[in-house]
């Protein structure tokens, strides 16, 4: 059996902001944005420079539609780091994520498993910046 997962459904307060900082200051690539009248909201989806090679999860921006969608936005894991954005190369993508005006909230910290800190969003919701270390079990799936 094979099986993967494809999309992270992010709640987002507007599509376009929501581009914006994954296309501008993350440098994600837009691989969908399209209209679907029959629920009248769009189809937008993203994903990291290069995943596309190893069939990386793509992350679906969903804009909240209902009320109780609305405080979900920047929280989706109630305060803890919710996705984890690793690199091959750490300190370039850290040194351009904070010249682009990134905030990070934990600063770069050598850890047993590679080099991690913690940044935000533009809503808030927690992310690891990481780059694995090269005998790390994740870095031997093919």
């Amino acid at each position: 059996m094979k099986q993967s997962i494809i999309h992270i459904a992010l709640v987002v307060r507007d599509y376009d902001e929501a581009i914006d900082f994954f296309v501008r200051k993350l440098k994600f690539e837009l691989i969908e944005d399209s209209y679907q009248p029959e629920q009248d909201k769009r189809w937008v989806v993203v994903r990291p420079p290069g995943s596309a090679e190893n069939g990386g999860t793509t992350i679906l921006l969903a804009k909240a539609s209902k009320p109780e969608q609305v405080s979900f936005i920047g929280d989706q894991a109630g305060g803890r780091v919710f996705l984890f954005l690793n690199t091959d190369d750490f300190w370039r993508d850290y040194n351009r994520m904070v010249s682009d005006g990134i905030e990070f909230v934990r600063d770069p910290k050598e850890q047993d498993y590679g080099m991690v800190a913690v940044f935000k969003d533009l809503y808030g919701n927690l992310w690891d910046l990481l780059q694995l270390n090269e005998d790390h079990p994740l870095n031997k799936i093919s």
